[in-house]
């Protein structure tokens, strides 16, 4: 079994070991700009993934992005891609559900009780936290996070980079664009432009 590497080690990272544990593989070291002092999976410090050493490193493993800001994540991912380095994993809860229909591009986080149903998509370094529900023929873009709880019915399309908040519900056939903040809590009507903010039920546009 090769070993895993995680980019970034704070608290998004500590959801990734877990994930990867359910699956019965470990994470063994990670790269960041400084060693962390919290260490509470005892990972060991290879430090940045833009050192000379660490590139050699990374150039035949298996990584996963474990970073929760969207910008960050896609520089690195970029940086990563753009130099060819190693394999970048998926990482998926052993208690998430995926129709075999479902496609998933590289990078992406499935967290412990998802449900991804028949022709979704959801596109690299994208997260889909805890509990979310993916309906069928959904697509979402890359760099976004889909948080606890949140419900996306059938048929929603979501662009890159956007947050939709915990417990959110987003209606059937609703095209969110790029860069959007959806609040926890919301409920999502209406097509939503790119770089807006909602909140409440119905949800309304505050920016």
């Amino acid at each position: 079994m090769k070993d895993i590497f995680l980019i970034g080690y704070s608290g998004h990272a500590y959801v990734v070991c877990d994930i990867f544990k359910s699956r019965g593989l470990k994470v063994t070291g990670y790269f960041d700009k400084t060693e962390k002092q919290e260490n509470p999976y005892h990972l060991k410090y290879l430090g940045s993934e833009r050192d000379g050493l660490s590139n050699q490193i990374l150039q035949t493993s298996d990584y996963f992005i474990a970073i929760g800001n969207y910008h960050i994540r896609e520089e690195v991912y970029n940086y990563l891609k753009n130099n060819n380095f190693g394999n970048l994993l998926n990482a998926i809860h052993s208690s998430a559900w995926i129709s075999e229909k479902a496609s998933l591009h590289d990078g992406v986080l499935l967290g412990a009780n998802t449900i991804v149903n028949s022709l979704a998509s959801i596109h690299c370094c994208t997260i889909i936290n805890t509990g979310v529900i993916v309906e069928h023929e959904c697509r979402i873009g890359a760099f976004s996070h889909i948080a606890s709880g949140a419900t996306l019915a059938g048929n929603v399309k979501v662009g890159h980079r956007s947050f939709i908040g915990a417990n959110a519900v987003v209606k059937e056939g609703i095209t969110i664009g790029n860069e959007v903040v959806v609040g926890a809590g919301a409920v999502v009507i209406k097509d939503i432009p790119d770089c807006k903010t909602v909140v409440g039920n119905p949800g309304r546009v505050i920016d």
